[in-house]
């Protein structure tokens, strides 16, 4: 035990923050500059106290205690998605490029990694400050080879509603009942293309269609329902058979969600003309399959949805480009080395790992989790403009550590 553990804390947090607040007054100095590249004006600035109203509707929407923890243009803290490890089994070329991330690549370490019990001490803290959703990422999070024992520990924690994964599935078949059973609720799948050649281009050589598959078919029989399969769409690779996708799952209860392709991280390359926006796409499908929208499904969903005419079922569109939901975002992110992260497109985050290593007790970590999420105003997409974003490549942190 730490013979004074809050003063340590303090001090532990005031030492790693202070070398950010000459980069932040770098920033902020430069910021209006960016502002008058990027085209932000006040009508743009005079939105974040819009966003600040209509966010105190979606707390109490969430419920008072969410309330408490809404960040500084009032949202609140719903979601953590926690990076269980920051390998994966494939090479997609917009997260893990095969050039960068080569049999020589060092990943981290197992010290370094966060423990169960150290994930769990955060989950626990987290859901005091609001959170009731929790979603397991990677890397592939099915290469942990203990995922059963911390699903089931997550899901003893009273305060937790919702608790799902994102996998690419091809590890999923033979684990899927032992999830369900240890109190996972649901599972989406990463599944970029049903043709077996654009897949195999789009999972880096690495991926087997036919596993992937099986996998779904498992979780389905497993008991998961309404299984989510996301599906990357970049202009010239795959945007050619997104409605073989769609056709596929048709009529099968699950969910096709359609990404435009983001200039998350440092290596993908993005450029504005690699991505299709949701409404061409929208357009494309309406002409072979009627649809109409839908309501969202809780306060803060992201995707916007459409069912089937027909009634053969649902569609959604993730569209951060075209359409920023930054709004309502009520998501933060734990890396693997136990880095905290509010923004996908991030450029840094907090440390959980030394205080927590050294001995923080849960009502300083919640003391360190509330304060970054009370001073938390990112909005990266609504600001982005995609000229800027091509040609001033940020050190945002690589979507592998955090999911998606």
């Amino acid at each position: 035990m730490l013979a004074l553990p809050g003063m340590n804390i303090l001090w532990n947090l005031v030492a790693e923050k202070l070398p950010d607040l000459v980069a932040k007054r770098d920033f902020l100095g430069a910021e209006s500059n960016v502002h008058a590249v990027t085209g932000v004006n006040g009508q743009d600035l005079q939105k974040d106290a819009v966003i600040g109203v209509q966010n105190k509707e979606q707390c109490k929407e969430f419920g008072q205690n969410v309330a408490m923890t809404a960040d500084a243009l009032g949202r609140p803290l719903h979601d953590l998605r926690i990076s269980l490890l920051d390998r994966c089994n494939f090479r997609c070329p917009y997260c893990m490029p095969e050039t960068e991330f080569h049999a020589d690549y060092e990943f981290l370490k197992r010290s370094q990694k966060l423990t169960h019990a150290e994930i769990l001490q955060v989950v626990r803290v987290a859901t005091e400050l609001g959170v009731s959703k929790i979603r397991l990422t990677g890397g592939e999070p099915l290469l942990d080879k203990k995922i059963v024992d911390l699903v089931a520990g997550i899901a003893a924690i009273a305060a937790v509603e919702d608790l799902a994964m994102t996998t690419n599935g091809m590890l999923l078949a033979p684990v899927a009942q032992r999830l369900r059973d240890a109190g996972m609720h649901r599972v989406t799948i990463s599944l970029d293309s049903i043709d077996p050649k654009i897949f195999k281009t789009m999972s880096g050589g690495r991926g087997d269609l036919g596993q992937v598959l099986a996998g779904i078919a498992a979780a389905e029989q497993a008991g998961f329902s309404s299984i989510k399969i996301n599906v990357v769409v970049q202009r010239g690779v795959n945007d050619h058979a997104v409605l073989d996708v769609l056709r596929h799952f048709r009529g099968s209860g699950h969910i096709v969600r359609l990404i435009e392709f983001m200039d998350v991280g440092n290596r993908n390359g993005w450029r504005m003309d690699q991505v299709v926006p949701s409404q061409e796409l929208l357009t494309a499908i309406q002409a072979q399959w009627p649809v109409t929208p839908v309501g969202r499904n809780y306060p803060g969903e992201v995707a916007r949805r459409y069912q089937y005419a027909d009634g053969q079922g649902e569609i959604g569109f993730i569209s951060s480009v075209t359409k920023p939901f930054c709004g309502s975002c009520s998501r933060a992110r734990l890396s693997a080395d136990g880095v905290l992260y509010t923004c996908l497109f991030a450029t840094q985050g907090t440390d959980l790992r030394q205080p927590i290593r050294n001995g923080a007790s849960d009502d300083d970590l919640r003391d360190i989790l509330s304060r970054i999420w009370l001073q938390r105003a990112d909005r990266y997409s609504e600001l982005r403009r995609p000229e800027v974003a091509e040609a001033h490549a940020q050190s945002k942190v690589e979507m592998y550590r955090i999911g998606g």
